[in-house]
């Protein structure tokens, strides 16, 4: 095995998951300029967004964790496509009514001819 492969620079770390405020205490190489006071001692603080705490596979519960605004993204986008949809369909049935009325009025205008009897 290669000497000196692994850090030595362990220490003790809190992680925070932001879901759910649940901090775990643990020993990792990871630097971060954020603390926090935990029984009276300041640890190195890193924020997560999920851990096993709040992750749907752990806690057995579904539910969306929208971190990064996707989900909004998705409804937004949605409605925007069924707006353009009422959009065409109402300009299709608009247009629809206009050739109909044309074909009505070239109907009415169309002269009958005369029967040419001798």
């Amino acid at each position: 095995m290669k000497k000196d492969l692994h850090p030595t620079s362990y220490r003790p770390v809190v992680y925070q998951d932001l879901n759910n405020g649940t901090t775990y205490l643990t020993r990792s190489t990871v630097t971060t300029p954020d603390t926090i006071k935990l029984d009276g001692v300041e640890y190195p603080l890193v924020k997560v967004h999920i851990s096993a705490s709040s992750h749907p596979f752990f806690t057995g519960e579904e539910r969306i964790i929208d971190i990064e605004g996707r989900v909004d993204k998705f409804k937004a986008r949605a409605a925007a496509g069924e707006a353009a949809k009422d959009v065409r369909a109402a300009a299709a049935k608009k247009q629809a009514t206009r050739a109909a009325a044309k074909a009505a009025k070239a109907a009415d205008q169309v002269e009958i001819p005369a029967s040419t009897e001798k």
